[in-house]
């Protein structure tokens, strides 16, 4: 989970509460921290350092980015690009506008990752127990569909 705010915690102790290893990233050291000390006993792992989040990944990795729309994901993407390889996910949970997905899923697709967009409905209590799930793109990129269902149960 790459984003550490309201929505982006809340998923990932959804995600740790329905038996997934995760790990969490944020620029903001303090968001980290507070991260930590919610996840008390779950499996989830934190940090405010790339290249450390990136590694306690197992590959193929996830990443779901929780981050305004707009020049923050295309900066993300940036960012996380030169640690990631061929088949590794970078998924768009952030409310971005469709056509710049459409954008991102094709020049993405170029290089060699995979990429798609993902609403999210339910505000920071659907986030936590169950929100609605809304994946666009290929199909073969819905290999963590039971993962989402899990997340999206009541």
């Amino acid at each position: 989970m790459v984003g550490l705010g309201v929505m982006g915690r809340n998923l990932l102790l959804n995600m740790a509460d329905h038996g997934f290893s995760v790990a969490g990233f944020d620029k903001d050291p303090t968001k980290v921290e507070a991260m930590r000390k919610e996840a008390e006993k779950r499996d989830i792992s934190c940090t405010a350092n790339l290249k450390e989040f990136i590694s306690s990944m197992s590959f193929p990795r996830t990443n779901i980015l929780l981050v305004p729309a707009g020049a923050p994901v295309d900066l993300v993407i940036k960012e996380l690009s030169p640690h990631l390889q061929k088949d590794d996910l970078i998924i768009d949970s952030g409310n971005s506008y469709f056509k710049d997905t459409d954008l991102r899923t094709i020049s993405l697709k170029k290089k060699w990752n995979t990429f798609y967009g993902m609403g999210i409905s339910g505000g920071e209590e659907g986030a936590r127990h169950g929100a609605s799930i809304m994946p666009g793109g290929l199909k073969k990129l819905m290999k963590s569909k039971t993962n989402l269902e899990a997340v999206a149960a009541r």
